[in-house]
Parts: structure tokens; sequence; C-alpha cells
């Protein structure tokens, strides 16, 4: 019977033929996980900052109830508490969304920055381990052509 072709040898002498540079592979990981690391740290950031943001004005929130709920000499001085807890309301609202504005501008920015030096450093790795291929592929190369002369 014939002997099946032994795919897993192919395989292996195949990719024993092209030259892998480990120290690439080991670089580009480590840029991966930096910028990794920095993308987490700059959401981190804004969570923590969001927190605070929502925190204090749920604390705002709940002292201006408090005066709104306290009892009043005067029947018309329930409306204006009333009011004034709308009207302060409203503006702590903008004040609010501003601040969260803030924090997304902040965040798309240093994203923006950090993609883009990612890019410089992922072009950089993959242009030097090219260089590297390309010249070892080519001393590969010369030694077969000088084999078979």
């Amino acid at each position: 019977m014939k002997q099946p072709q032994d795919f897993t040898r192919m395989m292996q002498d195949m990719m024993a033929a092209f030259p892998v540079d480990a120290r690439a592979m080991q670089d580009a990981f480590k840029t991966s996980a930096t910028l990794g690391e920095k993308v987490s740290r700059v959401a981190l950031e804004a969570a923590e900052k969001s927190t605070e943001i929502s925190t204090k004005w749920t604390k705002d929130i709940i002292a201006k109830l408090g005066e709104m709920t306290r009892v009043k000499a005067e029947p018309a001085d329930y409306t204006k508490a009333m009011t004034d807890f709308a009207s302060g309301q409203a503006e702590a609202m903008a004040e609010t969304m501003a601040a969260f504005a803030e924090v997304a501008k902040k965040v798309q920015m240093e994203t923006v920055e950090l993609m883009l030096a990612a890019g410089k450093d992922f072009s950089e790795d993959a242009s030097a381990a090219m260089k590297k291929a390309t010249t070892e592929v080519t001393a590969a190369a010369k030694k077969v052509a000088a084999a078979g002369k």
C-alpha cells in the first residue's frame, strides 16, 4: 500500500525554509501590549472622572432636594422653592453635560495620539522585520544558487 504523505513533516520543512524573526514577533507583541495598557489607562481615567462628575451631581441634587422639602412659612414659598430647584437643576445639568463633554474630548484626543504613536511603532517594527527577513531570504537564495553551480 502506498504510504500517506506526511503533511506535518512537509509543513515543518516549509516553515524551516522561511526565516522567522522571533525578536520581531516579541517586539510587536510588546508594542501591542503597551498600546493596550495605555488605552486601558485612558479608559479607566475617563471612567473615574465620569464617576466623580456623576457623584457630585447626585450630591448636589440631594442637597437641593433637602432645601426644597423644608417647611416653609408661606404657601408661595413652596412654589418659589420648586422653581428654584427646577432652575438650579437645569443649570446643574448644563454644567454636568459640559463636564462629561470635556472628559469625552480628552479621551478622544488621547486615543488619537495613542493610535498615531502606535501606528508609527507598528510601522517601524514591521519595516525592521521586513528588512531583516529580506536580508536573510536573499542570503539563503544566494547560498542555494551557489550550491547549485
